[in-house]
């Protein structure tokens, strides 16, 4: 447990954002060399270890290794030394986690009914490496036949692993909408198109959207997070921009309610002669877990610390495109206690490191007791 909590503390200390994880994978790449393992590199910042018990096919498990562009407010000494950068999502704890996993994996004599493979992935956050991971080829080559996944989870009590079966989080897509007007002098507003305008009448429309032609039944999240528009208080303003994400657990409603837009936008260019540029393209697929796989997990956890959700939650994993290509469970190990109270993507977020023993005990389970997939 010492190796654990001095890797998450050393990762901590050096947040890298997607792509360029180059310090992150030294570290990880030296550490594996010193327990003994030869490490191949992905997607340039990615590290696979791969190790061969002689079977025919092969179980993963995967941590995601990039860091957000949050300044660090925490006062610890193991504080991040790269400024605007930090491990706020606990990727620094993912890291470790795998770490201890691969030295238990020393520890094992007998022989696993599976080969393993261990996947140390960049840019989760953005752009969403593992549909890189997967277009590569390498599970095809190591004959993959199920992963892995964990998330250290703030509003799951400390040391509780919860998981449920089918859907656990959700599909998401980036909204970026610009209205295009006509500037005019505030006294005579006749003679442009306010864009801002417009787009308060788009904001409420798309919400209107969601309450009269989506069903009740079917959980939508469609977040409108920025608008940026004119240059002067004395303006009609040329330009409104509008950032935002829609989330939901089915790709077929995704897809409706991107027409759904279209058609407002529709509206809104005829009625007040404007133009609108927009594009919502999907960035994660859902999480979706396997039940065979899920219910191999459930049997691996002690009843006593395990919480079975009873409804997925609307946050997003890229974890989804592994799941769309091999069966796979990903599961949550709980953080929340009274020391550390901020959640995920805050600058104060922060966790005790004994709950990474919860994950790695867990991960020697499945890689001992997965029978089928």
């Amino acid at each position: 447990m010492e190796d654990v909590k001095r890797w998450r503390r050393d990762l901590h200390q050096i947040p890298e954002l997607g792509l360029k994880e180059y310090q992150t994978a030294e570290y990880l790449r030296h550490e594996l060399e010193q327990m003994g393992y030869h490490w191949e590199s992905i997607i340039e910042t990615g590290t696979l270890v791969y190790i061969d018990y002689g079977c025919q096919s092969t179980l993963a498990f995967r941590s995601d290794i990039d860091g957000l562009p949050i300044h660090e407010k925490n006062q610890v000494d193991y504080v991040s030394k790269h400024p605007g950068c930090m491990h706020a999502c606990g990727h620094d704890g993912h890291m470790s986690a795998l770490l201890g996993f691969a030295k238990r994996l020393k520890e094992i004599k007998e022989p696993l009914n599976y080969n393993i493979l261990l996947l140390f992935q960049p840019a989760e956050e953005s752009p969403g490496a593992a549909r890189l991971v997967v277009e590569s080829g390498v599970l095809e080559k190591y004959h993959v036949k199920a992963i892995f996944g964990m998330h250290l989870m703030p509003m799951i009590e400390e040391g509780k692993i919860a998981c449920k079966s089918g859907p656990l989080m959700a599909m998401c897509g980036e909204m970026d909408v610009t209205i295009h007007g006509q500037g005019a002098h505030a006294g005579l507003p006749q003679e442009g198109i306010d864009s801002i305008m417009i787009a308060n009448h788009a904001y409420m429309q798309y919400q209107t959207m969601i309450s009269r032609h989506i069903s009740p039944f079917s959980p939508v999240i469609f977040n409108i997070g920025e608008i940026h528009g004119g240059t002067a208080r004395n303006s009609v303003a040329t330009q409104t921009c509008m950032h935002g994400t829609l989330r939901c657990y089915d790709e077929s409603l995704f897809h409706k309610m991107t027409q759904e837009i279209q058609a407002i936008h529709d509206g809104l260019m005829k009625s007040y002669n404007c133009q609108i540029e927009w594009s919502c393209p999907p960035m994660y697929p859902p999480v979706m877990n396997h039940q065979s796989l899920y219910q191999q997990l459930k049997a691996c956890v002690d009843p006593s610390t395990y919480i079975e959700l009873d409804e997925p939650l609307m946050l997003a994993e890229d974890f989804a495109f592994y799941q769309k290509a091999i069966p796979g469970v990903f599961f949550f190990v709980g953080t929340k206690c009274q020391e550390y109270q901020s959640g995920l993507h805050t600058e104060t977020f922060n966790f005790h490191e004994e709950v990474l023993e919860t994950a790695v005990d867990l991960y020697e389970k499945l890689a001992r007791n997965i029978k089928g997939v």
